[in-house]
């Protein structure tokens, strides 16, 4: 019975699909550590601690998966070295790494000149800063309605300059704003607009 269940696992790890990690430790920053993990269907989780039980879950759209892990191909999975060997200062260590069922392969580095791995960074930077603006704005709305109208106005800055990504996650937030007449009245109407936008970007078809 033991040996079916071990043939179990291994085949259902062979199965399993594959997801690309990003860690960054750079103490001293905000936030001094970053965990993000994408998976080849979109599902992602973010942590500020490699040990975080209130991670936050987000879904990527398709054509962002696919650059993702297009660009992972491009790095050969993360096989080879990536760092510059230049004598920069410490931007902090970042890891990207590939698992696929039981077969893992990690690179770590300060500084890359690599352009595929530079734009691999700016999605999981992209990530990291969308992420930061939720937990403000959720922080806010719970807790300090007269922030929330600074949260929003700083989450909609980000989005017109392309820093965002996964923005269906704000709307439950941003729909408690528009409800609630106890919120600042610049605050509900801007939290409409953003909605709408999400909801119904430019250029979108039926």
């Amino acid at each position: 019975m033991k040996g079916i269940f071990v043939l179990f696992v291994i085949a259902a790890a062979a199965w399993a699909e594959p997801s690309i990690v990003f860690t960054k430790a750079f103490p001293g920053s905000h936030p001094p550590y970053v965990e993000i993990i994408v998976e080849r269907d979109g599902k992602a989780v973010y942590k500020e601690a490699a040990d975080d039980d209130q991670p936050i879950r987000f879904l990527l759209k398709k054509p962002e998966v696919d650059e993702i892990y297009q660009l992972a191909e491009k790095l050969d999975h993360f096989k080879q070295p990536l760092e510059s060997g230049l004598k920069v200062a410490n931007m902090g260590m970042k890891t990207f790494r590939w698992v696929d069922g039981a077969a893992k392969t990690e690179v770590k580095y300060n500084f890359s000149q690599d352009l595929n791995a530079r734009a691999l960074q700016e999605w999981f930077e992209k990530m990291t800063e969308t992420e930061q603006h939720y937990i403000a704005l959720e922080r806010t709305v719970k807790f300090d309605k007269l922030g929330a109208n600074k949260a929003i106005l700083q989450m909609q800055a980000a989005m017109e300059r392309n820093r965002l990504v996964a923005l269906e996650q704000f709307l439950p937030l941003l729909d408690r704003v528009i409800k609630n007449d106890s919120y600042l009245n610049m605050a509900r109407e801007r939290a409409a607009g953003i909605a709408e936008a999400i909801r119904n970007p430019k250029g979108k078809t039926e």
